[in-house]
């Protein structure tokens, strides 16, 4: 599970696809994600003090990752995620198309850096 909160993605399934937005979380245990503005639905809310009107709130969905690509930063594509190790030892997500690396996962441990 490479997505991460924060990361900018496209949803490749459902009735929002094309859609490019931002990842507010993401859920490991059910392997979904909440994306903003994406997979809006209404919650009906009885009034109360809280919401004294009452009526319907809008509100996103989780979306299953497998719908969602990440947009890469430097090829704006959206792609798959791949992980390598650094030379230093360090565990790096990667574009897939242009290779770029799209931030860190696990700090530099010795065992995994090439030797010199």
């Amino acid at each position: 599970m490479l997505i991460r909160t924060g990361d900018t993605v496209a949803v490749i399934a459902g009735a929002d696809k094309g859609k490019q937005s931002r990842v507010i979380s993401v859920s490991r245990e059910t392997g979904k994600a909440l994306v903003e503005n994406v997979a809006r639905v209404y919650k009906h809310v009885r009034r109360s003090q809280k919401h004294p009107q009452g009526g319907r709130l809008s509100k996103e969905a989780p979306v299953q990752l497998s719908n969602l690509a990440f947009v890469c930063g430097a090829c704006q594509k959206p792609t798959r995620l791949g992980a390598r190790f650094t030379a230093d030892g360090a565990k790096e997500r990667f574009c897939k198309k242009c290779g770029a690396t799209a931030g860190e996962i696990a700090p530099a441990k010795t065992a995994h850096a090439t030797k010199k």
